[in-house]
Protein backbone atom coordinates (compact mmCIF):
# COMPACT_ATOMS: atom_id res chain seq x y z
CA UNK A 1 0.00 0.00 0.00
CA UNK A 2 2.54 2.57 0.87
CA UNK A 3 4.36 1.60 -2.62
CA UNK A 4 1.41 2.89 -4.10
CA UNK A 5 0.70 5.71 -1.69
CA UNK A 6 4.04 6.88 -2.87
CA UNK A 7 3.51 6.08 -6.54
CA UNK A 8 0.45 8.35 -6.83
CA UNK A 9 2.30 10.65 -4.37
CA UNK A 10 5.19 11.00 -7.16
CA UNK A 11 2.89 11.87 -9.73
CA UNK A 12 0.44 14.26 -8.45
CA UNK A 13 2.88 16.86 -6.76
CA UNK A 14 5.74 15.04 -4.94
CA UNK A 15 7.70 15.54 -7.66
CA UNK A 16 7.36 18.89 -8.18
CA UNK A 17 7.72 19.62 -4.26
CA UNK A 18 10.88 17.52 -4.48
CA UNK A 19 12.51 19.43 -7.31
CA UNK A 20 11.83 23.12 -5.35
CA UNK A 21 13.82 21.73 -2.15
CA UNK A 22 16.35 20.16 -4.72
CA UNK A 23 16.70 23.91 -6.42
CA UNK A 24 16.50 26.02 -3.15
CA UNK A 25 19.01 23.09 -1.95
CA UNK A 26 21.60 23.72 -4.94
CA UNK A 27 21.14 27.76 -4.25
CA UNK A 28 21.76 27.17 -0.64
CA UNK A 29 25.29 25.55 -1.49
CA UNK A 30 26.49 27.80 -4.58
CA UNK A 31 26.01 30.63 -1.60
CA UNK A 32 28.80 28.26 0.64
CA UNK A 33 27.60 30.07 3.94
CA UNK A 34 24.41 28.56 3.72
CA UNK A 35 25.70 24.74 3.28
CA UNK A 36 23.98 23.38 6.36
CA UNK A 37 20.30 25.10 4.88
CA UNK A 38 21.15 23.11 1.86
CA UNK A 39 22.08 20.25 3.38
CA UNK A 40 18.64 19.98 5.28
CA UNK A 41 16.63 21.06 1.90
CA UNK A 42 18.44 17.65 0.04
CA UNK A 43 16.98 15.65 2.76
CA UNK A 44 13.60 16.95 2.33
CA UNK A 45 13.78 16.73 -0.98
CA UNK A 46 14.59 13.16 -0.56
CA UNK A 47 11.83 12.78 2.08
CA UNK A 48 9.18 14.93 -0.11
CA UNK A 49 9.88 11.84 -3.19
CA UNK A 50 9.04 8.86 -1.40
CA UNK A 51 7.38 10.20 2.27
CA UNK A 52 5.00 7.02 2.64
CA UNK A 53 7.16 4.60 4.67
CA UNK A 54 9.34 6.86 6.47
CA UNK A 55 8.64 10.16 9.29
CA UNK A 56 10.33 12.75 10.61
CA UNK A 57 11.76 12.80 14.14
CA UNK A 58 14.56 15.56 15.87
CA UNK A 59 17.67 14.76 16.02
CA UNK A 60 19.39 13.52 19.34
CA UNK A 61 21.21 16.60 20.15
CA UNK A 62 20.53 18.60 17.45
CA UNK A 63 17.59 21.31 18.65
CA UNK A 64 20.42 23.84 19.77
CA UNK A 65 20.65 27.97 20.06
CA UNK A 66 22.23 27.38 16.41
CA UNK A 67 19.18 25.14 14.79
CA UNK A 68 16.86 27.42 16.21
CA UNK A 69 18.09 30.31 14.40
CA UNK A 70 19.12 28.81 11.45
CA UNK A 71 15.36 27.45 11.32
CA UNK A 72 14.21 31.15 12.18
CA UNK A 73 16.32 32.58 8.96
CA UNK A 74 15.39 29.51 6.81
CA UNK A 75 11.92 30.49 7.85
CA UNK A 76 12.01 33.84 6.88
CA UNK A 77 13.85 33.02 3.23
CA UNK A 78 12.30 29.90 2.04
CA UNK A 79 10.47 27.58 4.46
CA UNK A 80 7.10 29.78 4.08
CA UNK A 81 7.22 29.58 0.78
CA UNK A 82 7.67 25.96 0.86
CA UNK A 83 4.88 25.60 3.35
CA UNK A 84 2.70 27.73 0.77
CA UNK A 85 3.69 24.64 -1.79
CA UNK A 86 2.69 22.04 0.54
CA UNK A 87 -0.47 23.85 1.43
CA UNK A 88 -1.74 24.45 -2.54
CA UNK A 89 -0.64 21.07 -3.17
CA UNK A 90 -2.80 19.24 0.24
CA UNK A 91 -6.00 21.09 -1.62
CA UNK A 92 -5.56 20.47 -4.64
CA UNK A 93 -5.03 16.63 -3.55
CA UNK A 94 -7.99 16.95 -1.41
CA UNK A 95 -10.58 17.63 -4.07
CA UNK A 96 -10.62 13.81 -4.81
CA UNK A 97 -11.06 11.05 -2.50
CA UNK A 98 -7.89 8.95 -3.66
CA UNK A 99 -6.43 12.27 -2.80
CA UNK A 100 -7.33 12.84 1.14
CA UNK A 101 -4.55 10.66 2.43
CA UNK A 102 -2.07 12.56 0.26
CA UNK A 103 -3.24 15.58 1.35
CA UNK A 104 -2.92 14.82 4.86
CA UNK A 105 0.93 13.97 3.97
CA UNK A 106 1.40 17.39 2.34
CA UNK A 107 -0.14 18.78 5.72
CA UNK A 108 2.45 16.74 7.50
CA UNK A 109 5.29 18.16 5.57
CA UNK A 110 4.77 21.56 6.62
CA UNK A 111 6.60 21.74 10.33
CA UNK A 112 9.53 20.35 8.72
CA UNK A 113 9.37 22.62 6.19
CA UNK A 114 9.59 25.63 7.69
CA UNK A 115 12.05 24.33 10.73
CA UNK A 116 14.19 21.41 8.88
CA UNK A 117 17.20 21.89 10.45
CA UNK A 118 17.55 19.24 14.07
CA UNK A 119 15.60 16.43 12.39
CA UNK A 120 16.07 13.52 10.47
CA UNK A 121 14.34 11.53 8.45
CA UNK A 122 13.80 7.81 9.62
CA UNK A 123 11.96 4.58 8.55
CA UNK A 124 7.91 4.27 10.42
CA UNK A 125 8.89 0.89 11.64
CA UNK A 126 12.17 2.02 13.49
CA UNK A 127 11.00 5.31 15.43
CA UNK A 128 12.59 5.30 17.79
CA UNK A 129 16.01 4.89 15.50
CA UNK A 130 17.36 8.28 16.24
CA UNK A 131 17.86 7.99 20.02
CA UNK A 132 19.23 4.29 19.42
Amino acid sequence: MKTLLNIIWLVFGGLWLAIGYFVAGLICCLLIITIPWGIASFRIASYTLWPFGRMVVDKPGGNGVFALLGNVIWLLVAGIWMAIGHVVTAVAMALTIIGIPLAIANLKLIPVSLMPLGKQIVPTNAPFAAYR
